[in-house]
């Protein structure tokens, strides 16, 4: 795909009305100065999600997402950027023409084209085999064994590959696909001494893997009986990577959006008889862990992940290993104990929808399961005690909420006997003493509330509406006025978009392609106007002081550690240091008007 000019992009944005493109997607009602509806991206009873037409944002108050018309596209349909500009272009009549790619970028666009090209037809080709072709009547009968009918067979185009060496590659070489681009997407394998191309899947039932545009863009084949290897899937290409891809998305991720949570299974199986079953937001790994990747795609869409493994230790392990990745993007994972023997298709056939969402109930955070596991694990010695404690704070360590780590250290402490400073000092970096006049390095907390929080968002606000704010911020530096990293961003850029005479743009949400930048530019120019500039310098001093005693406060929290740190090396110099040092800090605490 090539560039797209700044200028056709500018034009669809001043013919597109994101009321409009909105309200094809969900009902809308004006209420004050925006049009309100239920939030597409996650369930809610009262209306919190917020169109504002002058500006041609959108924000919900529940969630947290915003953005422009194009975000808005590329949440619901999970398009990339340049995808999202096209389908917004054929909306309002703008072809969108490409700046040509190099020579190389067109020939890999086109080997990806020619590759989906080629998995369509032999989805079609395997599809129609297994539903009327005398070939596929052993895989029938599989499938109405396991309790699946035509309806699924269709749902999720399954197909049959017969037992015949070559069958598929005769197909596609009568289609006109050559040989070597049906060995480099993966279906046919090189013969050797002379013999000739062979299908990768043979005797197998086929699952087509889809893309989130709903291209096939890999296979996954099961044998029908207990033979081996018992699933093959295709090989990696330039349109299927395995750590970036989940089965089912495509068709789960309306469901995810109004549930905010997902079921993670491991088979291809599990997850059609949970669809099946009305359970509609689950998805399945395609033959490989969890990856970061895996949890960044989840996380465009839920707020919970529900690992739901087999319980053995391989599926316990399994899930420890999600976990690793999947905390440190913010999400809150539980595990699910399944029956011994079971999984979600068995549980499902034998005792129905009731006992698995029953099942589901009991749901427990992976975290906590993970702390009983390890210290179930260890001999009850102090060291093994010591060695279970120091693996459960280095998991700690990955929660991006000081609250969950606070918490854990409690749970942690209670279980262990040790002291909670201890195991606080323990689960924290340390921070290295600052040099005297060094300002704190920008830090990103999760979920900041209070006094600090509300000022600094009174400050961007500020910015919004007043020049001379803007300046005196520029003079002061972003960095000694925002503790949030997102908001000292957010700052930081308002300050570079603004013109030579200090004047902002009116598209300030479409100057920016990161996401939370977006976002929270949407919720401070979608809420209610007040008189902001009103009283602007006395509100700026007020937020410089609330910023200062913020910091102050903060190195009171360092200090902490520091202290507790030095007192466990014997170290009474550092520790003196860190004395003084708080003295002082509490000073300036008390001098701060």
């Amino acid at each position: 795909m090539g560039r797209i000019s700044e200028e056709a992009i500018q034009e669809i944005r001043n013919r597109v009305d994101i009321v409009e493109v909105v309200s094809s997607y969900l009902p809308l009602k004006r209420s004050g100065g925006n049009h309100q509806g239920l939030c597409p991206f996650h369930q809610e009873k009262t209306p919190s999600f917020n169109v504002n037409e002058p500006r041609q944002i959108f924000h919900c108050f529940g969630c947290g997402v915003g953005g422009n018309v194009f975000t808005f596209l590329m949440r619901m349909e999970g398009l990339t950027f340049p995808e999202a500009v096209k389908r917004l272009g054929e909306r309002v009549g703008i072809e969108v023409e490409e700046t040509p790619d190099s020579p190389e970028e067109n020939r890999r666009r086109e080997r990806s084209e020619q590759f989906l090209k080629i998995n369509d037809v032999a989805c079609a080709f395997y599809h129609q085999i297994l539903l009327d072709d005398p070939a596929g009547a052993q895989a029938r009968h599989y499938l109405r064994q396991r309790g699946y009918d035509g309806e699924t067979v269709r749902a999720f185009r399954l197909g049959f590959a017969p037992e015949r060496w070559e069958a598929l590659t005769e197909h596609l070489v009568a289609k006109g696909f050559g040989r070597d681009l049906l060995r480099d997407v993966g279906l046919v394998r090189e013969g050797q001494k002379g013999r000739g191309d062979y299908d990768l899947f043979r005797n197998r039932l086929l699952f087509p893997i889809f893309d989130l545009q709903e291209r096939v863009v890999a296979f996954g084949g099961r044998v029908l009986d207990d033979s081996l290897p018992k699933y093959i899937n295709s090989p990696e290409t330039t349109v299927y990577r395995k750590s970036g891809t989940l089965y089912g998305l495509c068709q789960a991720r309306d469901a995810m959006r109004h549930s905010r949570d997902v079921l993670v299974v491991e088979g291809y199986f599990d997850q059609m008889a949970l669809a099946r079953a009305g359970f509609a937001n689950a998805v399945a790994t395609c033959g490989t862990a969890l990856t970061n990747e895996h949890g960044r795609l989840l996380k465009r869409y839920v707020e919970t992940v529900t690992l739901v493994f087999d319980e053995d230790a391989a599926g316990r392990q399994a899930s420890f290993r999600a976990m690793d990745v999947l905390l440190p993007e913010g999400l809150t994972v539980k595990m699910v104990s399944l029956p011994a023997g079971a999984d979600p298709d068995s549980l499902l056939h034998d005792q129905g929808p009731e006992a698995f969402q029953a099942t589901l109930d009991l749901a427990r955070p992976v975290l906590e399961v993970f702390m009983e596991d390890r210290l179930a694990a260890g001999d009850g010695s102090v060291e093994g005690r010591a060695k279970a404690a120091e693996e459960v704070l280095e998991r700690l360590r990955k929660l991006p909420s000081d609250l969950q780590k606070d918490l854990y250290r409690k749970q942690l402490a209670a279980r262990t006997g040790l002291s909670e400073d201890l195991l606080k000092s323990r689960g924290v970096a340390v921070s290295p003493r600052r040099p005297p006049g060094v300002k704190p390095a920008p830090r990103k907390p999760s979920g900041l509330s209070g006094p600090e929080d509300r000022t600094q968002r009174y400050l961007l606000k500020l910015m919004l509406v007043d020049t001379g704010v803007r300046q005196r911020v520029a003079e002061a530096g972003p960095e000694s006025l925002f503790l949030n990293e997102t908001y000292r961003q957010t700052g930081e850029h308002l300050l570079e978009r603004q013109s030579d005479k200090g004047a902002l743009p009116d598209n300030l949400v479409d100057t920016t392609q990161d996401s939370d930048l977006q976002a929270l530019l949407a919720n401070l120019l979608i809420e209610e106007d007040e008189a902001w500039a009103e009283g602007a310098e006395q509100i700026f001093d007020d937020c410089h002081r609330a910023v200062r005693r913020g910091l102050l406060r903060q190195r009171l929290k360092e200090l902490d550690l520091l202290e507790e740190d030095a007192r466990q090396r014997g170290d009474e110099a550092a520790l003196n240091e860190c004395l003084r040092e708080r003295t002082e800090v509490n000073l300036k605490i008390k001098k701060s008007p």
